[in-house]
């Protein structure tokens, strides 16, 4: 039998300019190509911007972003496609698509005559996906994440799109039941709407051979608390900081940059903790194992996430984690072994979370069997399955 040929798109994808941008996405897609069955070519369209230069941020990052590329086996193309900035939202899948549509027909009239178009983000890119399957006549899967569900809605006219493009599409899959259960409430018929968690690379994160040894040289001192992420409000780095002063002799690592990074350092001198905060700035995911593996426990703060990754990576290496009980988390830490959940999103609940967690914490070994629950091949395996129902194979 032939390989089913998927076409893979979303802006989420990583890139060379942009290698940290959405790599869950790349673990999915690589382990989803790696089947027998199955060749995955993936579209990651860009915002068109003119100028590189690093003072124009984030827009220079797109501007560098190469035409294409093969990212873990994956053969890329990077198109452009116009994005006008705060008024043009609803806008933004028409202008998508537009610019798309005759780079697919030239994949398909080049060899790559695909049997399916495999969108993740549902807004713009699922929708977007949509006007293409219609105007090529190819089925469309649409994956809701997170943010495209839990933030983009509360738009009026972006989740009138997102729910009419939902409603057409062929299959949907949820990361979290927590976000499945919010597609229903906006109005997504739930016929074809199913829950594919993701995984975790459990050959990258594992327990460390020597965690004594790790955390000397790491020099993490006493019980340490990790985070990982963002510098940006919703990451809730302002709260762990806080927290910190009422927890009398632990220390904090924060693994990550971005914007909120002065006034982070300007609070934990205001708290009087600086000399127990440290910030390492943006670290490569293959150096995230040994910071899993030798913290005491990870701290997840977030007030909104699909399914936060890091729990899982965390996890994978033996390390609990103490999360703020938000969209799909509870899905994830509802053992012991996983460790706990926040009573809320508050100083006072990490304060009392963390004194839980660290007092009796659970056996590393048994944290990591739990992980091991959670695979890139299962989720592969999951959304190859959806894709045959779809195409009858």
């Amino acid at each position: 039998m032939s390989k089913i040929r998927v076409l893979g798109l979303s802006n989420l994808f990583p890139s060379a300019a942009m290698p940290r941008h959405g790599i869950f996405l790349q673990h999915r897609l690589a382990h989803l190509n790696a089947l027998d069955d199955v060749d995955v070519r993936m579209v990651a369209p860009v915002p068109w911007f003119p100028f590189a230069h690093p003072r124009f941020g984030q827009y220079a990052a797109f501007a560098r972003v190469p035409r294409e590329e093969t990212r873990a086996g994956i053969a890329t193309l990077y198109p452009r496609h116009l994005v006008i900035p705060k008024f043009g939202m609803a806008l933004t899948p028409a202008l998508m698509a537009r610019a798309l549509l005759p780079l697919l027909r030239r994949i398909r009239t080049g060899g790559f005559d695909f049997d399916v178009i495999d969108s993740y983000y549902m807004f713009p890119d699922g929708v977007a996906a949509m006007a293409l399957g219609a105007a090529l006549d190819r089925p469309v899967l649409m994956t809701a994440f997170g943010t495209d569900v839990n933030l983009v809605p509360r738009f009026a006219g972006p989740r009138r799109q997102l729910v009419r493009a939902a409603n057409q599409a062929a299959g949907i899959t949820a990361v979290c039941q927590a976000l499945a259960d919010e597609l229903l409430r906006i109005g997504v018929r739930g016929e074809r709407l199913r829950v594919v968690l993701h995984g975790v690379d459990l050959e990258l994160f594992r327990p460390p051979a020597d965690r004594a040894g790790l955390r000397a040289r790491l020099r993490f001192d006493g019980p340490t608390l990790l985070a990982v992420g963002h510098m940006i409000p919703r990451k809730g780095f302002h709260l762990a900081i806080e927290a910190l002063a009422r927890l009398e002799g632990a220390r904090l690592v924060i693994a990550g940059d971005g914007p909120q990074q002065g006034e982070l350092r300007a609070l934990a001198d205001r708290f009087g903790v600086a000399d127990r905060v440290r910030m390492l700035g943006h670290v490569e995911q293959s150096r995230l194992p040994e910071l899993f593996g030798a913290a005491d426990a990870l701290l997840l703060a977030s007030d909104r996430e699909g399914i936060a990754n890091v729990l899982m990576e965390a996890m994978a290496c033996g390390t609990p984690v103490a999360a703020t009980p938000i969209w799909g988390s509870p899905e994830i830490v509802c053992v012991p072994e996983a460790g706990l959940l926040l009573a809320e999103r508050s100083v006072d609940a990490i304060v009392d979370g963390v004194r839980t967690l660290l007092a009796a914490p659970p056996d590393r070994g048994a944290t990591r069997r739990y992980a091991e629950r959670f695979s890139w091949a299962e989720t592969a395996r999951q959304h190859r399955a959806l894709i045959g129902e779809v195409l009858g194979r």
